[in-house]
């Protein structure tokens, strides 16, 4: 993937983050924010980008296993 294309996924993700912050009474997304990077932040590496995608994706993957998925939507 290009970066352009990384950092749309990495804004999608982040979506999908703060609906579930929303709708979640209790929500821990504290390795996401310990990389302190968001889409907003071009000037970081492809591969920050990539590492923040990727650990989001994990946490979110998490919420989704200690819940109803189908109640999340």
């Amino acid at each position: 993937m290009q970066k352009d294309e990384l950092i749309q996924l990495h804004a999608m993700l982040v979506q999908i983050k703060e609906f579930v912050e929303q709708n979640k009474e209790q929500t821990e997304f504290g390795k996401y924010y310990s990389l302190h990077i968001c889409p907003s932040h071009i000037h970081k590496s492809k591969a920050e980008h990539k590492e923040a995608i990727f650990t989001l994706g994990k946490e979110l993957s998490g919420v989704m296993v200690r819940g109803d998925p189908r109640a999340m939507f």
